[in-house]
């Protein structure tokens, strides 16, 4: 085992003051899950400093996004919807074991999937995915450093954005900013210049929902706009390696002009995959089963607990 039966979680200020009023849910479940292991739980201050102090401390260590550099280190992070959560050894979503298990829709159970899906998309959307249409535009949601080209993605995303143009030359595109970013002059004059050159291509004034419920389909990096499109039964192209990968289509495994052609006739059984990405795979934080499931994936991750 990791020496002694002691759970450090390292969370940043606000979660911190959150965990220790007890208005935390994922915290409170983790901790006494572990408790009921005869653990102790230690809620601690996320820094570079501490993070490293861990690697020495006896016990073990779960970081809140962060990466979990050392043998007893996992991290936590949201799987994109409240109350779901992931624990896993790597802080890259594609490295996770979820992106590297096959999904297999024929052994999902059709009716759960719908009833799950049906509840979860009219608590998550509302209105705005009961009646999705395709109404001839391609939606692209971007995400940061739009003029680099890193090491998870196929390209960059503004040559992702070219790349739509030249492939799909008949829709009008529809981009999209990403709320939380701030864009440098350089980038957005980069996107103004495409606009300028395109008359086809517009940043969007429409919220995500109703471009959602909108489009023919997503064309993204690797944001998770793309996982909520599947509420709305959206197929997705990609430019980057993610967790939700299994029903999309990704330019890291075909070149452009061939994806933009698969993108046109994908119809995955979107149901059966949130399902199972979700419902069957990740810990439900609100669930009867939570601390169950906890304990289930840190073991399946090596803890002995």
């Amino acid at each position: 085992m990791a020496g002694a039966k002691i759970l450090r979680i390292y969370l940043d200020h606000d979660d911190l003051r959150r965990a220790e009023a007890g208005n935390f849910n994922i915290i409170e479940r983790i901790s006494r899950a572990f408790e009921s292991r005869n653990f102790r739980v230690e809620l601690r201050r996320n820094s570079a400093a501490e993070r490293l102090k861990s690697a020495t401390r006896r016990g073990y260590s779960l970081f809140m996004m962060d990466d979990p550099f050392h043998p007893r280190a996992l991290t936590l992070r949201r799987a994109y919807f409240y109350p779901f959560w992931r624990i896993e050894t790597s802080a890259k979503r594609w490295e996770w074991q979820i992106a590297q298990t096959a999904f297999q829709p024929a052994k999902i159970d059709r009716d759960a999937a719908r009833t799950f899906c049906n509840a979860w998309r009219k608590r998550l959307f509302g209105a705005a995915a009961d009646r999705p249409r395709r109404n001839g535009f391609v939606y692209v949601p971007l995400q940061g450093r739009l003029l680099e080209h890193r090491s998870f993605q196929t390209i960059s995303p503004v040559a992702m954005i070219q790349s739509v143009l030249d492939n799909d030359p008949g829709r009008p595109v529809i981009l999209g900013y990403h709320p939380s970013e701030i864009y440098t002059p350089e980038e957005t004059q980069a996107i103004d210049a495409l606009c300028e050159r395109h008359s086809r291509l517009r940043v969007a004034s429409e919220p995500m929902p109703e471009l959602l419920a909108g489009c023919d389909y997503v064309v993204t990096e690797n944001s998770s706009v793309a996982l909520s499109g599947y509420f709305f039964h959206k197929p997705a192209l990609l430019f980057a390696r993610i967790d939700f990968h299994h029903i999309a289509i990704n330019t890291a495994d075909t070149e452009d002009r061939a994806a933009f052609r698969a993108i046109q006739t994908a119809e995955p059984d979107y149901d059966a995959y949130l399902y199972w990405f979700l419902k069957l795979t990740a810990i439900n934080g609100g669930s009867d089963q939570a601390e169950a499931q906890i304990l289930d994936m840190v073991r399946r991750r090596g803890w002995e607990v």
